[in-house]
């Protein structure tokens, strides 16, 4: 039993804070793959031109939806579960693939051809693993820890919840 969710209403909010973030998961990682398929598509055609114009729009993606995302996770999503000893080293595990994600991104700002499609590919391959350890383990984890909440940790952060949700605060009651 969820000791957290002292009423519905909470079990409720932890519920769709979960749905949000899972959502804009999904929606992150089918932008992401779409994006590293058509760089590979243009290296594969050996298609410079076209290689050129895909690394940069991944590249734009990478710098104004990707890593803003994790960088909004390492403060309220992993702060309180990093404090707690059972989640410790998996904060501490999703971290250092942070640090991966952002140097491959770095490294995708300076390849060309074949090393900007292999950079791409590992980003998307990392970054798949990455977010089904916060939607499988860390975020579960929170919802099931007394004292800490999935809600509350993601309230207004667009960044982790995609912009329609991060705009209904509250239980969704704005009429009165």
């Amino acid at each position: 039993m969820n000791t957290n969710s002292g009423n519905g209403t909470e079990a409720g909010s932890e519920a769709r804070a979960l749905q949000a973030v899972e959502a804009h998961h999904a929606d992150m990682l089918r932008q992401l793959n779409a994006l590293v398929g058509l760089l590979t598509e243009a290296v594969e055609a050996r298609d410079p031109a076209a290689g050129q114009e895909t690394q940069a729009a991944l590249l734009d993606w990478c710098d104004t939806v990707l890593v803003p995302h994790a960088l909004a996770e390492e403060g309220p999503l992993y702060s309180g579960p990093h404090g707690l000893p059972e989640a410790k080293l998996l904060v501490d595990g999703m971290l250092a693939e942070h640090q991966v994600i952002v140097g491959l991104v770095d490294e995708l700002r300076t390849a060309e051809g074949v090393a900007a499609a292999v950079a791409a590919g590992a980003i998307q391959r990392i970054f798949a693993l990455h977010l089904d350890k916060e939607n499988r383990l860390l975020m579960p984890f929170i919802i099931q820890s007394p004292g800490l909440s999935l809600a509350q940790a993601v309230e207004g952060l667009h960044e982790l919840v995609g912009e329609g949700a991060a705009h209904h605060h509250g239980d969704g009651q704005h009429s009165h």
